[in-house]
């Protein structure tokens, strides 16, 4: 393999988090096309599910999480749930100077690009969906198109507990498929961060008929991407044809290592998420555990 030149190099982690499991696919995502970077991922199990919650407590959590992931030299925050994007999003980017990324926009602009006939649909979480902020987004990146929103909270859930293939996943996809293939979209918004994991169950239920979905996941590390690469913040690719052809090296390139922290209290559900990446790299794993008020961070 011909060596690769490289003009500069910031090798400072990328922060990730989200309530749960369902940021690892974005995890994997960024750890598949960005194979040099150095991830850190914190999973805040302690305040887990986001979704019912009121924006307001979404948006404390959120930035408390970030400042904690600023303080250990992330040069780049990737906010890995679309609740915490809707809710806090806007805020942490004035709060703080280094690069926020959300999965919301990334997202809507991928389905304007994707549909056919102007009609997308975004299954997501309860507070997800009253914020509006996918409407918002796909308005914002064409006004001409019509959005679908449905709430499916319970997947959450389902995908926590491990029953992503189970019928119960397959009996409430099935009925949100039947509500928006009826009301004409074309394309689909997994709206949610744990949704991309219930993607074998979705091809099944779809069983043929055409529906283009889109993965906040996939869409999101494309982004991250490019902001590496314009800012010159890569490990190893300051410019980027240097990005692109790392990208292209994924398989042959030896992986980085990914540091996992879990704010929780529970001594089993660190165990089980530290099992759910067994696929991952993980150079050390940590609790970070919080006390009863907000936000009271320490590290162990």
């Amino acid at each position: 393999m011909a060596a690769i030149l490289v003009p500069m190099s910031d090798t400072r982690p990328i922060g990730v988090f989200d309530s749960g499991v369902g940021g690892l696919t974005v995890l994997q995502q960024l750890h598949s096309l960005l194979p040099s970077e150095r991830l850190t991922y914190l999973a805040d199990l302690a305040h887990f599910p986001y979704g019912p919650r009121y924006q307001h407590e979404v948006r404390d959590f959120a930035l408390r999480i970030i400042d904690h992931l600023v303080g250990l030299d992330t040069k780049l925050v990737v906010v890995a749930c679309n609740t915490a994007t809707a809710a806090a999003l806007g805020a942490a980017r004035e709060r703080f100077d280094v690069p926020i990324v959300g999965v919301i926009a990334p997202g809507a602009q991928a389905a304007v690009d994707a549909t056919e006939n102007g009609r997308v649909a975004v299954i997501s979480t309860e507070g997800t969906r009253a914020s509006q902020e996918y409407v918002h987004a796909i308005k914002e990146a064409n006004p001409g198109v019509g959005v679908l929103g449905l709430a499916v909270p319970d997947l959450v859930d389902i995908v926590e507990s491990g029953e992503a293939d189970g019928p119960r996943a397959a009996a409430i996809l099935g009925s949100v498929v039947d509500e928006i293939t009826g009301w004409g979209a074309d394309t689909l918004v997994l709206g949610c961060t744990h949704y991309p994991l219930l993607r074998a169950t979705l091809d099944r239920v779809l069983d043929g008929r055409h529906l283009t979905v889109i993965d906040s996941a996939e869409t999101t590390a494309t982004r991250v991407a490019r902001i590496l690469a314009v800012n010159r913040l890569g490990a190893g690719d300051g410019a980027r044809e240097v990005l692109e052809r790392l990208a292209q090296l994924a398989e042959t390139l030896e992986p980085r290592l990914v540091e996992l922290s879990i704010v929780s209290s529970d001594e089993l559900a660190v165990s089980t998420l530290f099992e759910r990446m067994r696929h991952e790299v993980v150079a050390r794993h940590s609790l970070v555990r919080s006390h009863l008020q907000v936000g009271a961070w320490t590290r162990t």
